[in-house]
């Protein structure tokens, strides 16, 4: 997690920073399939969240859509779309930093904990958090991130 959130902090040096970054890991051996960042804004597009965007390319890699044997790991809990599309893609475990809480001190959040949206599904998703939070929510805290904040109109 730590590692995630120092290549998550590359983008606080940019003119577009953001906290949210995901990878997959293959759950048995560790070894990385794939890495992205929130781009809500640079895409024009809602729903490309770090962890939907992580998913996406990941399935892309492996020409299917199931990721199980794998396991997500997130700076920030993921909202229920990202929870949701975990389990829809079989992920064995989704692992998170920063809480829906922490992020919601800086920007809107949708107020339903990921292990509520595992709970209420019939399919099995582990989520263990938050890990390194401290690590994670200075993501949100970063001077660049705190100033970008400003320029967002998702907290009013």
């Amino acid at each position: 997690m730590v590692l995630l959130a120092e290549w998550t902090a590359l983008t606080l040096e940019t003119a577009s920073p953001v906290p949210f970054g995901a990878e997959i890991l293959n759950t048995r051996t560790g070894e990385m399939l794939m890495r992205a960042h929130n781009a809500v804004a640079p895409e024009h597009d809602p729903s490309s969240h770090a962890e939907v965007r992580c998913i996406r390319l990941a399935c892309r890699k492996l020409e299917g859509f199931s990721l199980a044997g794998y396991t997500l790991y997130t700076t920030c809990e993921p909202c229920p779309m990202c929870m949701a599309c975990a389990l829809w893609a079989g992920l064995d475990r989704v692992v998170y930093g920063a809480t829906i809480a922490d992020a919601n001190r800086f920007c809107r959040q949708i107020q339903i904990p990921a292990t509520e949206v595992a709970a209420r599904s019939d399919m099995t998703c582990v989520v263990d958090g938050p890990v390194e939070q401290a690590a994670c929510v200075a993501l949100f805290t970063h001077p660049n991130m705190q100033r970008a904040f400003k320029t967002w109109s998702t907290k009013r």
